[in-house]
């Protein structure tokens, strides 16, 4: 399952799964692209493992590697307690 986390200015949807049995949290980033379709990228927590980046730049990967540190301990949070919306004291 996949929960939905934060949409930015530009259009792209940051999800998370729940937490995996090996303690771990797949992040997946998908932003729209008129030529590509989608740019998509898969962050795993809490090593900050990416995966099959596709259509980011280093540029725009910097930027989300920001967004994901700056946010994990809360991607964290929710993935234990099924996702933002279901977040207690929020």
């Amino acid at each position: 399952m996949m929960y939905p986390f934060l949409t930015l200015d530009d259009s792209t949807e940051i999800v998370h799964s729940e937490m995996r049995d090996d303690n771990t949290v797949k992040v997946y980033i998908e932003k729209p692209d008129a030529k590509d379709c989608f740019h998509h990228a898969t962050c795993y927590l809490p090593s900050y493992r990416w995966e099959d980046v596709v259509g980011f730049d280093e540029k725009e990967l910097a930027r989300l590697q920001e967004i994901i540190e700056s946010t994990a301990h809360l991607i964290i949070e929710f993935s234990q307690s099924g996702g933002f919306e279901h977040a207690a004291g929020l």
